[in-house]
């Protein structure tokens, strides 16, 4: 069983100077790097600039020394932009601050619990759907600062904010789209020039340049908020049981966001690394850096993929990059956060634009279109319109409900009753045409899972009057439930009106256990539960012979 163990406390035993400089170099840069991003999510998440950078400290020191990955760098993610802006918009920030605390608290409890491998059984449909929909939420809610548009209203659902754009394209600001369009070149360009100085960093620092030097009429971070650079303090808000209420969907749908991205992550830098992340351990982290942030006045976090990739990259191997990355950010915090006023609005909208472009996932969203059976495209795009339209929540609710019922459909179409004088098994060593049924005997073979999808197959075994004995080789049934247990235990009812005896063969060893937990096998007789084919057969000749 995996250890609920840190990482931290595992590579320790081995670490060196040298890693020791490399991990500081490693958390030098991806501090750098999460400082824009930090800024612009707590931007597209509705709450002030500093909040994000709090969440990067906090949360990201917290992870990074608990958590079950060498080089999970965690913070601020995209993927929670539009939720937590809706919590903020119905709630306000003692709501949000709530359902970051109870997320953290619904993460431990999965960890503890060891649920860290069925993170896997959310189909990937559903995955590429909502975040290929939170990508265009992100996308169409930066259009205003982009153009520099003036609302008159301040919509929160991506369709009305799709209106009021259209209402207000008056407003249209030349000035602005010059700086955004120059940052977002910037941020398309300069990868291919410099990898190891970030592109949102040098579209800052020309974005504000641009502003400053040409003397432009565009909205900057510090004309639309207050910006502070105070260290975050605890602080706890008021709870009360409606609020509770209200923001507990969105405190689930936030922890299994948390988790999918997080285990994903891990993941991948596993692949980079060569190494084996411990996902439970890591869910115990996410949990406790989320309930940090959001007592520290942060916003959720979770592992960030990009930002772990540049760890490796620049020689993290071990937490105590991550540590550092967020120490760094304390320093920034303090004595460059009061420039941070002078970020352009068009700027972030432009690196946001980036980040909604890099998670979309639209090769792998029409590829799915593409390959994939139509009942699979139908969940992908119910999945994805309902992020846009609605929100996460009932994408999420609504995409696992659709997913549900397509598996049980198609673990009901695999699962067969069939008797055996309709089978043709020539090659089968195991097949009737190298047996002797009894007179009056019937053999059914049940092929695939029991359970309560394919229940009613059971029912079509033939029970007439003719019929003394009925054997159901069971060779083939991996698992059984409670709803096809209760269709056999009819079935047997029905034979024992009609005076037939029913037979079971070959019971592996999850059936047997419901079986003899439920007491069914004392209801038809430990005699006429058989271990082989041969035994029921000869059991039926028994029977038939009295």
């Amino acid at each position: 069983m995996e250890k609920l163990k840190p990482k931290l406390f595992s590579v320790m035993k081995t670490y060196t100077k040298e890693q020791f400089f490399k991990d500081v170099i490693a958390g030098v840069i991806v501090a750098i790097i999460a400082l824009p991003l930090s800024i612009a999510l707590a931007l597209a998440s509705g709450v002030n600039p500093e909040r994000g950078i709090y969440t990067a400290i906090i949360a990201g020191f917290v992870i990074s020394f608990l958590g079950g990955s060498r080089v999970n760098i965690s913070g601020p993610t995209a993927a929670f932009a539009t939720i937590v802006a809706g919590i903020v918009a119905k709630n306000g920030m003692d709501g949000l601050i709530i359902a970051t605390i109870l997320a953290g608290i619904i993460l431990i409890i999965m960890g503890l619990c060891r649920l860290g491998n069925l993170i896997k059984f959310i189909p990937y449909t559903i995955t590429t759907g909502f975040t290929s929909g939170i990508a265009v939420t992100i996308l169409i809610g930066q259009i205003k600062d982009f153009l520099g548009l003036q609302f008159q209203n301040a919509p929160i659902e991506t369709l009305d904010k799709l209106k009021e754009i259209i209402a207000v394209r008056n407003t249209f600001n030349v000035q602005a789209l010059l700086v955004g369009a120059v940052s977002l070149a910037i941020l398309i360009i300069w990868p291919k020039i410099n990898k190891k100085i970030p592109g949102s960093l040098i579209a800052v620092i020309i974005g504000i340049l641009m502003v400053k030097i040409l003397n432009m009429n565009v909205n900057t971070i510090g004309s639309l908020y207050d910006i502070s650079n105070r260290l975050p303090v605890p602080s706890l808000p008021h709870f009360t049981l409606q609020t509770v209420q209200n923001v507990l969907p969105d405190a689930f749908t936030i922890a299994i966001l948390a988790a999918i991205e997080s285990l994903l992550s891990c993941v991948v830098s596993d692949g980079m690394i060569n190494s084996r992340h411990r996902s439970n351990m890591e869910l115990i982290a996410q949990g406790t850096g989320n309930i940090f942030s959001g007592v520290f006045g942060g916003i959720p976090a979770t592992g960030a993929i990009a930002r772990t990739a540049a760890n490796v990259k620049n020689g993290g191997r071990t937490p105590i990059a991550g540590m550092v990355h967020s120490i760094t950010l304390v320093l920034v915090l303090v004595v460059l956060m009061p420039y941070a006023a002078l970020i352009p609005m068009p700027t972030i909208a432009a690196i946001l634009f980036m980040v909604a472009y890099n998670m979309s996932e639209w090769r792998e969203f029409t590829e799915l279109v593409k390959t994939s059976p139509k009942s699979d495209v139908a969940v992908l795009v119910a999945t994805f319109l309902l992020t846009v339209i609605f929100d996460l929540v009932v994408a999420i609710e609504i995409g696992m409900i659709l997913a549900a019922f397509l598996f049980m459909k198609r673990m009901s179409d695999v699962t067969d009753v069939m008797s055996w004088k309709y089978i043709e098994e020539e090659d089968d060593p195991e097949s009737i045409s190298l047996r002797v049924v009894p007179d009056h005997t019937r053999v059914y073979e049940i092929n695939g899972p029991m359970f309560f999808g394919a229940s009613d197959k059971f029912m079509k075994i033939d029970t007439d009057c003719s019929v003394k004995c009925v054997i159901l080789r069971m060779r083939s049934v991996s698992a059984i439930d409670a709803t096809a247990l209760h269709s056999l235990q009819k079935v047997y009812e029905k034979c024992k009106k009609n005076g037939i005896i029913l037979i079971l063969s070959h019971i592996n060893e999850q059936p047997m256990n419901v079986i003899q937990k439920a007491g069914f096998d004392e209801l038809i007789g430990s005699e006429n539960m058989c271990a082989h084919i041969d035994d029921a057969l000869r059991r039926a000749q028994e029977l038939v012979s009295e």
